[in-house]
């Protein structure tokens, strides 16, 4: 009886293995060709790409409700990927703006769309980032960086004494 309690032990773990090794195979050759589907409350700063305002701290609108999120759903060349991190800090809304303007800039021209930005008319280029209908609430400040398929994004607003805004980057891709 023991000799074969050993075995079933033996053998259930070496076909939870090669179950598991097979998910993890199918998992890589999916990632390998470009398909996956995220859902997550995390996001981070790299999920992002912008760094945390110095000081600043996560913001909730409610207990319930989570500071970040993940959402992506890609494959055969074409998909959708959105990270969103909302923080909030002591200091006035044009600190942080200025913080940002800074660090959007290594994606490209940073578009300030509060008062309406650049008109997507003037663009022939339809890769180029515009602001388009895109503008904050009343007394906020929207800027944005990158191209139309990778966008960077930061929704600065005022609250209180001090503000909030969500640093959000967007990466869409048709066939």
């Amino acid at each position: 009886m023991r000799v074969r309690l050993c075995f079933l032990r033996w053998l259930f773990t070496v076909t939870v293995t090669v179950v598991f090794a097979g998910v993890l195979a199918r998992a890589r050759a999916q990632e390998e060709n470009g398909a996956g589907l995220v859902v997550s409350g995390q996001a981070s700063t790299k999920d992002v790409g912008l760094p945390i305002y110095p000081g600043s701290t996560p913001h909730r609108d409610t207990a319930e409700n989570s500071n970040a999120a993940r959402l992506g759903v890609w494959g055969g060349g074409a998909g959708f990927k959105l990270a969103v991190l909302k923080m909030e800090s002591k200091d006035a809304p044009a600190k942080v703006a200025n913080f940002y303007e800074k660090a959007l800039a290594k994606y490209g021209k940073v578009l300030n769309c509060t008062s309406g930005g650049a008109n997507p008319d003037e663009f022939s280029d339809t890769r180029v980032l515009t602001c388009g209908d895109d503008k904050p609430d009343q007394g906020g400040t929207l800027l944005k960086s990158g191209t139309k398929e990778k966008q960077h994004i930061v929704d600065i607003e005022p609250y209180g004494t001090g503000t909030t805004f969500a640093l959000v980057y967007v990466w869409a891709k048709g066939e």
